[in-house]
């Protein structure tokens, strides 16, 4: 009995042992994303189980839901250690010149370190083929949804003024959320959303419906002051043209107070599982080392040493 007592409690503490280790050795990383049913946080999904995946489960990534890039840049004056966050490069230009929502400067935002490139924001009007809109001028007299409180929406306004029609179209604003099924029912002409390509909620519209997508001219993009970028032709169900629009670089950021050696793994293992994530869901592969030049501020040294071995080459501003 007192054998049998005595074995019973050496595996007790054998598989506590074996517990410990397991914690001790598996990184645990929280990352920060977007609302919910944005396709930001289905990326974020996506590469919580792609560095799973590279890491043989060493590191594990716990996504947040945010309420927008704002609060994410906020949060990383406050958050200790392993914080992951996504954001356009300007909003972390403007917390550390502390401008804007930013005001007034906290020194924390110094802090701020970047990691890689995930694919683009990116404008999209959707508009229903049966409308007659082929251009921003035809959107005089429309109903258009712009999407309550969103970047799309300050985006699309913003486009709407500089090309004049701001005060002839009728926007509607309301949750984006209610776009596709008003598009359908007819309620709406059309509606504008910012997303990677392909935009879930854009391939939802043009399931059933014929959708058309406004293209801008090299003149409107330029004016825009953001990014070009060509939607090709086929990325739609009965969108056979490619589409100019506009992007907005995203980024992934961390601190400080990450490890050197968990920011090399961390970015080791998104860019080795990368392809993989292209092939399973193609807004992917518009992620390129290439786009390290739109990031702004300084690269993690752990972040800096995995670009050295892989011989991307930096530019010498994120040094």
């Amino acid at each position: 009995m007192f054998m049998r007592k005595l074995l019973a409690s050496a595996a007790a503490a054998a598989l506590l042992a074996s517990v410990s280790v397991s914690a001790q050795a598996e990184t645990r990383v929280t990352y920060k994303s977007a609302k919910s049913t944005s396709s930001y946080y289905q990326m974020a999904v996506q590469i919580s189980e792609a560095v799973k995946r590279g890491t043989g489960g060493d590191m594990i990534l716990t996504v947040e839901e945010s309420q927008g890039s704002v609060q994410n840049v906020k949060e990383a004056a406050v958050r200790p250690g392993n914080y992951v966050f996504t954001t356009p490069p300007v909003l972390v230009k403007l917390a550390q010149a502390g401008k804007g929502k930013f005001e007034p400067k906290n020194a924390k935002f110094d802090e701020i370190r970047g990691l890689f490139p995930i694919p683009s924001l990116t404008m999209h009007f959707v508009v229903r083929a049966d409308s007659g809109i082929k251009s921003f001028a035809d959107l005089a007299g429309k109903s258009y949804l712009t999407g309550k409180g969103s970047f799309g929406a300050r985006e699309a306004v913003k486009y709407f003024d500089m090309f004049g029609v701001k005060d002839k179209v009728k926007l509607v604003d309301v949750e984006l959320n209610s776009a596709v099924p008003a598009l359908k029912n007819k309620q709406i002409d059309g509606f504008a959303t910012a997303g990677s390509f392909p935009a879930p909620n854009v391939m939802e519209a043009a399931a059933g419906t014929d959708v058309r997508l406004i293209s801008m001219t090299d003149e409107q993009v330029t004016k825009s002051k953001r990014t070009k970028l060509i939607i090709p032709a086929g990325t739609y169900p009965g969108i056979d043209t490619d589409t100019t629009t506009t992007s907005l670089p995203v980024m992934a950021y961390t601190t400080t107070g990450m490890s050197d050696e968990v920011a090399y793994t961390l970015t080791k293992a998104y860019w080795t599982e990368k392809e993989r994530l292209g092939t399973d869901n193609k807004w992917w592969n518009g992620a390129k080392p290439e786009m390290l030049s739109l990031m702004y501020g300084k690269l993690h040294t752990g972040a800096l040493k995995y670009y050295a071995e892989a011989g991307v080459a930096v530019p010498d501003a994120l040094k």
